[in-house]
């Protein structure tokens, strides 16, 4: 049951001209290659001018119009990541953020994949006997140390939103791409780029759904039938009924 994924370095400039300036690494996928290839890939991210972020303990600093930002990434495999299972390493980490930055922005690749992982639980995931860790325990913890946005990945799907004590959680994002190696078949080939405009304390103000769908080969495009709203409104609207968001039928998302 591996699955070993390499991507051409080359690839990495394609990356920073889509736009691009902060890049996860802590995933399950990282040490595919072993470390050789996790340092490969730190080091072809900040050669075409990205940062990467990820490695245990790490934190990326940047100052965005004067606003300090901090990155944190998390995954449940803890040796060479910051893990997601591990609460009070992870909110000592986001309290350090805290000190220095004004906003502080989680990125955690956790939970079950597939079309039967849709939905967002608040217990502990299982994927091949592996333990993906509970994303709403780990995402209210970390807001309760100081996080602001947390950004959840891992899923192959998208997932619900959630606002919790003004911060926005996003349980995943789906895949964004994924050439010629994921499945892109119904719900899977349904992704979105997320905007999210927030307050200079971090505290959510409004959104936006940019729906984005696969096709065959996994390369993104706009969705005019805006596939991934609808089915995040539906998500959002059966996980947490009683949260503070709306989202209209073109994507947008305000507080109630």
């Amino acid at each position: 049951m591996l699955f070993a994924f390499r991507t051409p370095p080359s690839y990495a400039k394609i990356l920073k001209e889509a736009g691009f300036n902060i890049l996860n690494i802590a995933n399950n996928h990282s040490y595919d290659f072993n470390e050789q290839g996790f340092n490969d890939t730190i080091k072809n991210i900040e050669s075409n001018g990205m940062k990467s972020v990820g490695k245990k303990g790490q934190i990326v600093y940047k100052n965005v119009k004067g606003v300090n930002f901090a990155f944190i990434g998390f995954s449940n495999y803890g040796e060479v990541h910051n893990s997601l299972l591990e609460l009070k390493a992870g909110s000592e980490l986001v309290k350090k953020a805290k000190e220095k930055a004004d906003i502080v922005v989680i990125s955690v690749h956790a939970g079950a994949e597939g079309t039967g992982a849709l939905n967002v639980r608040n217990k502990t995931e299982l994927f091949y006997g592996e333990n993906r860790g509970n994303m709403v325990l780990f995402s209210r913890t970390m807001i309760d140390a100081g996080a602001d946005l947390i950004l959840g990945h891992g899923p192959h799907v998208t997932r619900a939103l959630e606002l919790y004590k003004g911060k926005l959680i996003a349980y995943s994002l789906g895949n964004f791409m994924g050439y010629r190696t994921l499945s892109t078949a119904g719900e899977l080939g349904q992704s979105l780029i997320l905007d999210v405009k927030m307050n200079p304390k971090g505290d959510f103000v409004s959104g936006k759904i940019i729906p984005v769908k696969l096709d065959g080969r996994g390369l993104p495009s706009v969705d005019e039938d805006f596939r991934s709203v609808g089915l995040i409104r539906s998500l959002t609207k059966s996980d947490f009924p009683n949260t503070g968001l709306k989202i209209d039928d073109k994507g947008l998302i305000l507080k109630k």
